[in-house]
C-alpha cells in the first residue's frame, strides 16, 4: 500500500510540475514581448483566425507597412487570409504571402530569416497563438538575428490542455533533436 501511495504522489507531483510549466511557457509566456511603436513587418504564422485578427489589428494601428502571411494556401478554409493575399494590400499596408517549406513552425522560422535578408527587414513582429510563442521564439531566434517582438493571440480555452501537451512534446524535440535553423 505504501508503494502505491508513493507512486501516486510522484505522479501527482509530476502533473503539478507540468501544469506550472505550462502556465509559465504557454499561458503567460516570457516570449510575449508586446508591440513596438514601429517595425518593418508584421508576420502572422499560419494557424487560427484569431492570429489573423490580431495581425490585422496591428496593421490598422500602423505598426508596420507590410503584413506577411504564412502558408495561407495550406489552410483550406481560411478564405479571409486568401482574400488578403489576392488583394495584396490591407489598410494601406502591402500584403506579402509566403509558403513555409516545410509546412511547420521550423519552416516558417527559416522563411522569416530568408525574407528578412531579402526584404531588408530589421524589426520584425511575429503574431501567433499565445500557447505557441515560446517555441516560435526559440525557432525564429535561430534563423533571424534582428530585433524581434512576439505578440500572442488568444485561443479557445477548452483546447488549451491539448495544445499544451503537443507544445511540450514539440519543444522537447526542438531542444534535443532539431537544433538548427
Amino acid at each position: 500500500m505504501a508503494v502505491r501511495r508513493r507512486v501516486l504522489l510522484a505522479l501527482a507531483v509530476l502533473v503539478a510540475a507540468w501544469l506550472v510549466g505550462c502556465a509559465v511557457l504557454f499561458v503567460w509566456p516570457p516570449a510575449e514581448t508586446g508591440v513596438p511603436a514601429r517595425a518593418d513587418v508584421v508576420v502572422m504564422l499560419s494557424g487560427s483566425h484569431e492570429r489573423l485578427a490580431r495581425a490585422e489589428q496591428l496593421i490598422r494601428q500602423g505598426v508596420a507597412p507590410v503584413l506577411a502571411l504564412s502558408s495561407v494556401q495550406d489552410t483550406p478554409r481560411w478564405q479571409a487570409a486568401k482574400a488578403l493575399c489576392r488583394a495584396g494590400v490591407y489598410a494601406g499596408a502591402r500584403v506579402l504571402c509566403f509558403q513555409a517549406s516545410p509546412y511547420s513552425t521550423q519552416g516558417e522560422a527559416e522563411a522569416i530569416g530568408r525574407l528578412a535578408r531579402q526584404q531588408h527587414w530589421n524589426r520584425v513582429v511575429v503574431v501567433s497563438s499565445t500557447y505557441h510563442l515560446t517555441r516560435a521564439k526559440l525557432l525564429i531566434d535561430r534563423c533571424y538575428r534582428g530585433p524581434l517582438w512576439l505578440v500572442g493571440a488568444a485561443s479557445t480555452w477548452w483546447k488549451q490542455p491539448e495544445q499544451w501537451a503537443f507544445e511540450t512534446g514539440k519543444i522537447l524535440y526542438q531542444l534535443t533533436i532539431e537544433r538548427s535553423c
